[in-house]
């Protein structure tokens, strides 16, 4: 299935039933009186997060999603019946945008919280309405008022936890493969990654983290040059980026630490908020250097990378030190769940409520 994470559509709520001029006339009954009902409610327009959805791909065809409108009043005090809402299903993450006004709506971020994006209108009121002990006969009705029509903008941002990120051919879909249960696409060419892939790792029974893969970054990427800068967004919302590192390049002309310092460099041009996200080392493909020279190797790419944080020497291929790396993520990852007003600029922890309510949820 193509994997589409922007959609523009419009979304139409129904517009409300008039009101009813109506008198009442039944026989012996000469002053029967005003009996008009009032208009029915147009339906709304929802949106709600579906674990279950992983892509757009619904709203990159049907594009225009209108409500039905409320019925009209009738008479003998008879109401219009309300129109039924919408609901639309989108995958969590999902931001959606009012491109007109320029602000956001809404982040479905909860599962099965209905979020209203496009009221419908109010009935209108029948003469029933204004009968009063001074206008016994009042021959004023009103109309429905019309619904809310929008154009919105879907954005999807996966919800993971650790983001990979890195140089084509780094490794980082076979890391992926090799920790958790995703099965991407694994080739010896670059850019066999073309969408974000999203993996569940599982480091013992109740005890899970989900790590997200996005395509190769080069250099111009924030500037739009190869695939990755379409998909950085998807790694905003992480709490720790994995940057994968191929240590042992095939071509000797290729210098692993000028293709470290490129990736940092369109990191920074991007966002720098994603820049400075928790960011590991993760040095790939060490079984194909000798075991000997592998410690003057590291510190010398340390150095010359003046890298200071956390460092991890791995091989995807053979899983060496794989499990170094993933116990250590999800420690991370925990701590960072059991205080999450640690993290306010995190958005699902937006209040001290939501935060709290996540620690339950999480565990």
């Amino acid at each position: 299935m193509k994997f589409v994470d922007e959609a523009i559509i419009d979304v139409v709520a129904g517009h409300g039933g008039s009101g009813c001029l109506s008198f009442r006339r039944e026989k012996f009954i000469p002053f029967g009186g005003p009996n008009g009902g009032n208009g029915g409610r147009g339906g709304s327009v929802y949106a709600v997060g579906d674990p279950n959805l992983n892509t757009l791909i619904d709203f990159r065809y049907a594009r225009r999603f209108e409500a039905r409108g409320g019925e009209h009043g009738r008479g003998s005090d008879q109401f219009g019946a309300a129109a039924d809402d919408i609901v639309l299903r989108m995958p969590m993450g999902t931001i959606i945008a009012d491109l007109d006004a320029d602000r956001v709506l809404a982040e479905l971020l909860v599962e099965g919280q209905q979020v209203l994006i496009a009221k419908g209108g109010d009935g209108g009121f029948g003469n029933a309405h204004f009968k009063s002990s001074t206008n016994r006969a009042p021959r004023k009705k009103t109309p429905g008022w019309p619904g809310e029509a929008r154009k919105l903008k879907l954005e999807l941002r996966v919800l993971a936890d650790v983001g990979l990120l890195g140089m084509p051919n780094a490794g980082k879909s076979t890391l992926i493969a090799a920790i958790s249960n995703a099965r991407p696409k694994i080739a010896d060419y670059p850019f066999t990654t073309l969408y974000p892939n999203l993996g569940v790792v599982r480091v013992g029974p109740e005890r899970s983290f989900v790590v997200a893969d996005i395509p190769g970054l080069i250099e111009g990427a924030a500037h739009g040059a190869g695939l990755g800068h379409q998909f950085l967004r998807h790694l905003q919302r992480t709490r720790l980026l994995l940057h994968i590192v191929d240590f042992a390049p095939f071509d000797d002309q290729v210098d692993p630490v000028e293709q470290a310092n490129a990736v940092v460099a369109e990191l920074r041009k991007y966002d720098s908020a994603l820049h400075d996200k928790p960011r590991w080392l993760v040095l790939n493909k060490i079984d194909m250097v000798p075991a000997e020279y592998r410690e003057q190797r590291v510190s010398e790419f340390i150095q010359r990378f003046k890298w200071e944080g956390p460092v991890f020497e791995v091989s995807a291929l053979t899983r060496e030190g794989c499990k170094t790396l993933v116990n250590a993520a999800y420690q991370h990852v925990s701590t960072m769940l059991r205080n999450p007003l640690d993290n306010v600029d995190d958005p699902r922890f937006r209040s001290q409520a939501d935060a709290m309510s996540a620690v339950v949820t999480h565990g």
